[in-house]
């Protein structure tokens, strides 16, 4: 297997050099930027596996970072590590389109159990795009080149989050998941946030739907989860 390959965006040393140890540890290489004007550069030189961003920089925020990831490339991990632990920051960097967010201090063995999950998914959804360009559950088709989904050939524009959410309930058609299932799937996080699953859920709805009081196609599973049906 390719040796994995993170950046971490972090403009304290310390906290650079402490990612980079335990992480250089489990065989993966590190590179680094001290912030975010740097980090941007190295992301349109090198390709990476996953980012590591700290939330409050002398420069640009990494919410900033990730908003400009996220015009380039869905598919990237980027997972913040920040001193920011409030609940409505922790959504917002998920809503920008981050895939896991850890705060300071953190476990090391929580952090490398992250990036190893992350980059897993991302390597395997690598893999299974090369192996065709759409998925077709009528009305909807989902472009697996552009990561564009469609309903009745006109496009839905769909953020980062509700994109991967909306691929996951098209590979899996009919099938009955909890939130948990869903937020380890989608999110491929340990922890599961209930909140986040139920919010994406309603977002899809209102943008897919044609009544979205009345779902045809996400349907509530009562007692149990949700259900895509087609």
């Amino acid at each position: 297997m390719e040796q994995i390959k993170i950046l971490i965006v972090e403009d304290e040393e310390p906290i650079r050099k402490l990612v980079c140890k335990i992480l250089s540890s489990q065989d993966m290489v590190v590179y680094q930027a001290e912030n975010g004007t740097r980090g941007l550069e190295m992301l349109n030189n090198y390709n990476f596996d996953l980012v590591i961003l700290d939330i409050l920089m002398d420069d640009i925020s990494g919410y900033d970072v990730a908003k400009e990831i996220r015009k380039h490339n869905l598919q990237l991990p980027i997972i913040f590590l920040s001193g920011k632990n409030e609940d409505e920051d922790i959504i917002h960097g998920l809503d920008l389109g981050a895939d896991s967010y850890i705060t300071k201090p953190f476990s090391p063995a929580l952090l490398c159990a992250k990036v190893k999950s992350q980059v897993k998914r991302h390597r395997e959804i690598l893999q299974e795009d090369a192996h065709g360009n759409y998925i077709i559950r009528d009305p909807f088709k989902f472009d697996l080149k552009t990561y564009k989904l469609y309903k009745n050939d006109v496009e839905i524009k769909l953020s980062s989050k509700e994109t991967k959410l909306f691929k996951f309930f098209m590979e899996h058609p009919n099938q009955v998941f909890s939130k948990e299932e869903l937020y380890q799937n989608v999110w491929h996080d340990i922890l599961t946030d209930d909140n986040s699953i139920m919010v994406y859920i309603k977002y899809l709805r209102n943008k897919i739907e044609d009544n979205p009081s009345k779902p045809v196609y996400i349907k509530t599973v009562w007692g149990i989860g949700y259900q895509f049906s087609t």
